[in-house]
């Protein structure tokens, strides 16, 4: 078993090229329970790039990121934003959903440090191909992913982060945080705090 899938990227990669070789992916052991790999979907030519955490239930089932629920909230807040949806090239730091089952339901479970770095060339090649002006991790995975393992959403959200993986970096929260919170009030203020950090992506584009 590999412990990286740097050796399954394909030379000279295309999007389509990088798609078909991650169905494949056998770098890490999520893939045996996940139902397929979910792979970023958006343009070639995305200005933007947003990075979550992994599939989740529906994303895993339908095979597309950003489908269900946190979907939803993050198509929402990128309209509020004033960012067009067809600019965004949205993927995730993990490709195949983890989960531990609670009854019949598959509850998202956190992936662990060397599953992120085992799935980091399939980013690092679509931020190669893409070559977006602007990336957003969206949430702590992500974040620590691609800018280290100290980095802290908390401390540094809504803000321009040193970085050569593109012109404009920053972090946010991931929307799935949004539906945890516990009351409609909690849910509007952090909605409202997410979409001030998604228009300092807009200015920029």
């Amino acid at each position: 078993m590999p412990d990286s899938a740097a050796d399954l990227v394909p030379p000279r990669p295309t999007l389509p090229k990088l798609r078909d070789a991650a169905a494949d992916c056998r770098a890490c052991p999520l893939w045996e329970q996940a139902t397929q790999t979910v792979f970023g979907a958006g343009r070639r030519s995305s200005p933007a790039m947003f990075v979550g955490e992994q599939p989740g239930d529906r994303e895993d089932l339908e095979g597309a990121p950003f489908v269900g629920p946190a979907g939803r909230i993050l198509d929402e807040a990128l309209q509020l934003a004033g960012i067009d949806r067809r600019a965004a090239y949205v993927t995730n730091a993990v490709k195949h959903f983890k989960w531990e089952p609670r009854g019949k339901r598959r509850i998202h479970a956190k992936p662990s440090w060397s599953e992120l770095s085992a799935c980091r060339p399939w980013l690092e090649a679509e931020l190669d191909v893409v070559r977006p002006r602007v990336l957003v991790c969206l949430g702590a995975s992500a974040a620590q992913a691609l800018l280290g393992r100290d980095f802290r959403v908390t401390r540094q959200r809504g803000e321009w982060l040193e970085s050569d993986l593109a012109e404009h970096v920053t972090a946010t929260i991931h929307p799935s945080a949004i539906l945890r919170q516990r009351d409609d009030e909690s849910r509007q203020r952090e909605m409202e705090a997410f979409v001030r950090d998604l228009k300092l992506v807009a200015s920029v584009l």
